[in-house]
C-alpha cells in the first residue's frame, strides 16, 4: 500500500475513514486486507494526534476492532475472521450507499431558493357530476344501511332469549308419573311425543334420571324399545300425594 499523506481531511467517522483509505489505495471491499488497512488506519491516528486534533473515541473503538481482527486472522480457524470481516464489509457498504444518496439529494435541494407560501383561492364548491337515478336510489339505501346499524338493537331482537318458556323439572316429574300411572308402563319415547321446545325435552329427560335415581321408576331393554315402568315404591308413593290432594 502507498503511503498516506498527511494533509488530513475531515471524516464524519471511523467509516468514512476507512472508506477513504480503500478508495485512495484501490482495494477490493468485499475482500479487505485487514492488516494493511490497519496500518495504514493506525497512521492516520497517530498523525491526527501530532496536528493537535481531536480524536474521538468512535476512531478508536475502530481501532482497538480491527487489531482484534488482524488477532483472530493468526489463529488456526478463522471462521470468527470470517465472520467480523463479513460484518465490517455490510456496515461499509451501507455506509457508502448512505452518502451517495446524501450527495444526489444535496444536488437537488437546495436552502437558498425562496419559497413563498400558499396563496389562498376561492375554490368553486359546485358539484358538476351527473348520476343516474340508481346510483342516486342505492347511495339512499346504503346510507340509511348505515345509519341503522348504530342504532341498539329493537326489543323484538331479544324475545326468542328473554320469552322463551323455562319448563322445570318438577312439573315434568309429575307429568311423567301421571302418565305412568294410567298405563303402569310406557315407551320411553313416547314421554317426548308431547314436546315442543328443547327446555321441555330436556326437562322431561332429567325428570325420568330423578325418578330412577329414586326408585321410583324402572327403565327396561326389550328388544328393540326401551320401556319405562312404575316399581311399586313408587306406585305407593304416588297414591300417597293422591290421596292427600284429595
Amino acid at each position: 500500500m502507498e503511503k498516506i499523506s498527511y494533509k488530513l481531511p475531515d471524516f464524519e467517522g471511523p467509516l468514512d475513514l476507512l472508506l477513504y483509505l480503500i478508495s485512495k489505495n484501490k482495494l477490493n471491499i468485499y475482500d479487505i486486507q485487514i492488516s494493511e488497512l490497519l496500518d495504514q488506519y493506525l497512521e492516520h491516528i497517530h498523525a491526527m494526534k501530532e496536528q493537535d486534533m481531536d480524536v474521538a473515541s468512535e476512531f478508536l473503538e475502530m481501532a482497538a476492532r480491527l487489531v482484534y481482527i488482524k488477532s483472530v486472522s493468526l489463529l488456526p480457524k478463522h471462521e470468527e475472521e470470517e465472520q467480523l470481516k463479513r460484518e465490517l464489509t455490510g456496515q461499509l457498504l451501507e455506509y457508502q450507499e448512505c452518502k451517495r444518496v446524501a450527495a444526489q439529494m444535496a444536488e437537488q435541494m437546495s436552502f437558498d431558493t425562496f419559497v413563498r407560501g400558499p396563496a389562498e383561492i376561492d375554490y368553486d364548491m359546485t358539484y358538476r357530476r351527473e348520476h343516474s337515478f340508481k346510483e342516486l336510489i342505492n347511495a339512499y339505501l346504503n346510507a340509511v344501511g348505515r345509519g341503522r346499524r348504530k342504532l341498539p338493537p329493537p326489543a323484538e331482537a331479544f324475545s326468542g332469549i328473554v320469552s322463551r318458556r323455562i319448563v322445570s323439572v318438577t312439573s315434568r316429574i309429575v307429568h311423567v308419573l301421571r302418565s305412568l300411572w294410567k298405563n303402569k308402563e310406557l315407551a320411553y319415547d313416547s314421554l317426548f311425543v308431547n314436546s315442543r321446545e328443547k327446555s321441555e325435552l330436556v326437562a322431561t329427560f332429567l325428570a325420568v334420571l330423578e325418578l330412577v335415581k329414586g326408585k321410583r321408576v324402572r327403565i327396561e331393554d326389550k328388544g328393540q324399545t326401551l320401556r319405562v315402568k312404575l316399581v311399586d315404591g313408587g306406585e305407593r308413593h304416588w297414591k300417597s300425594k293422591k290421596r292427600n290432594r284429595q
